[in-house]
């Protein structure tokens, strides 16, 4: 069954308005012009924050196209005509990037035993590594494979297959893609299912997630925020401005179906994803848990959630019972104007101050 969620006031929430005021002020403070040689943080954002079954908070601030390229030799944005800018919208549909993960987390938890080695599921996989380690980010694989630079799908599986772990299996925590494509792997031969089959019919369509896919057709495209300017030495791919396709150049080789990113959401649809979470009272495995570098105070030791290279955030704290969900496009026009994680801290702050006082 899907979640119940409406939009409601601040005091049928829980929650202090003062603290969600503030919380918008200082977001759109973020997008403000910044002296050289700093940038805007991002060039839009939507922001949502709840408790319970009421969304006290839905916000969209900024643009989700303002820039035609980038222009490295001035490493400033060329702006499109005013005209032509695309405000934000509550329904803005945005690149997760890694806050994929989450779906395959989800995924994986259910078709997959944690403690079984995935070569148990994959022959071709080397022994040693069971999929908690993968789950957990200790396999010992690094962070990524040029997967872009492959001919061809059987050429990418046999990278990772051939790729030696830099440390013993559960010893080392180093965060990695490769992590999340091999669960693709191993969950596409379990259920003969392709992944975004298995997104769609067991999480996204059960929950109502009526916004969230893979691939997003091109009628979608008003909707979507433009993430980056793609050339090299920056990026890896040459594709200019990615608008409406996925960014992850691995993923992009992938037909834009990874373990690791490629989904396409809205701030709303998170929120329902957080929602069934928190009623589904944990654990959540896969998740990262207790991270005030993005949590802010709201981070504690049964707090989850993830970031997306993109801009994208998500939190859910079961104490308190609310949830952040925060998308913005911090890589249009450049990744290189990406600048830490210090607005998506100060929202999670914000709601964990607004949680602690009632609803005035």
């Amino acid at each position: 069954m899907a979640p119940q969620l409406s939009k409601g006031t601040c005091p049928e929430a829980g929650l202090r308005a003062d603290e969600l005021r503030a919380l918008v002020a200082e977001l759109k403070a973020y997008l403000g012009a910044c002296p050289p040689p700093a940038h805007p943080w991002c060039a839009g954002a939507v922001v949502l924050a709840g408790r319970g079954p009421v969304v006290a908070l839905h916000e969209a601030v900024g643009w989700a196209v303002r820039y035609a390229s980038y222009d490295e030799s001035a490493d400033r944005g060329v702006e499109l005509p005013p005209e032509r800018w695309v405000p934000m919208r509550t329904d803005t549909v945005f690149d997760l990037a890694s806050l994929s993960k989450l779906f395959t987390a989800v995924l994986a938890v259910r078709h997959l035993r944690l403690d079984t080695q995935v070569h148990a599921y994959l022959p071709e996989f080397r022994p040693g590594i069971t999929v908690r380690h993968l789950l957990g980010h200790t396999s010992g694989f690094r962070p990524e494979l040029p997967f872009y630079e492959a001919p061809d799908r059987r050429a990418r599986l046999q990278m990772l297959y051939d790729e030696q772990p830099l440390h013993a299996p559960g010893t080392v925590r180093v965060y990695s893609d490769l992590n999340f494509i091999a669960l693709q792997v191993a969950l596409e031969r379990v259920t003969g299912e392709p992944l975004d089959t298995l997104v769609r019919d067991g999480i996204t369509v059960p929950l109502g997630m009526a916004d969230t896919r893979y691939n997003p057709p091109p009628s979608w495209r008003p909707r979507i925020a433009a993430t980056e300017d793609q050339r090299r030495p920056w990026g890896r791919l040459d594709r200019g401005m990615v608008h409406g396709t996925v960014h992850d150049e691995n993923a992009y080789a992938m037909g834009g179906v990874a373990g690791h990113a490629g989904l396409f959401s809205t701030a709303w649809d998170l929120a329902l994803l957080c929602r069934a979470l928190l009623d589904a009272g944990g654990p959540y495995t896969g998740f990262e848990l207790d991270q005030p570098w993005f949590m802010g105070e709201l981070a504690g030791p049964r707090t989850a959630g993830h970031t997306g290279f993109t801009g994208t955030s998500m939190v859910l704290d079961p104490d308190t019972d609310t949830f952040l969900v925060l998308l913005a496009n911090s890589v249009h026009p450049c990744r290189s104007w990406r600048d830490g994680s210090a607005p998506r801290a100060a929202a999670a702050t914000r709601l964990a101050r607004a949680a602690s006082g009632g609803g005035r």
